[in-house]
């Protein structure tokens, strides 16, 4: 059953890939691109309990789940904003 499982979660991670490659805006393929995250996630799991060791895939996937989210917040942030940290131009703005 797991392994009918990954199958399908290696399909919806192709259908990701795809749309994260085809998405007509920016925020469609940093979507597809969390949604890919998360489905590694998953897979990372139940590769863990098929393997019989679930708990040290579990600590990776919590680290994978992390550094994506981490990821995601910082590559939102650089299409909003351009950067990553604050220029003096926009401290200065704000101090006035």
């Amino acid at each position: 059953m797991l392994a009918f499982v990954m199958i399908i979660l290696l399909g919806a991670m192709g259908l990701s890939l795809i749309r994260a490659a085809r998405g007509p805006t920016v925020y469609d393929r940093i979507l597809a691109a969390n949604a890919f995250s998360t489905k590694t996630i998953v897979t990372v799991v139940i590769f863990g309990f098929l393997m019989g060791d679930p708990a040290l895939y579990l600590d990776i996937a919590l680290m994978y789940a992390l550094i994506g989210f981490i990821g995601t917040v910082a590559v939102l942030k650089v299409s909003e904003f351009g950067d990553l940290g604050y220029s003096d131009q926009r401290l200065s703005d704000e101090s006035e």
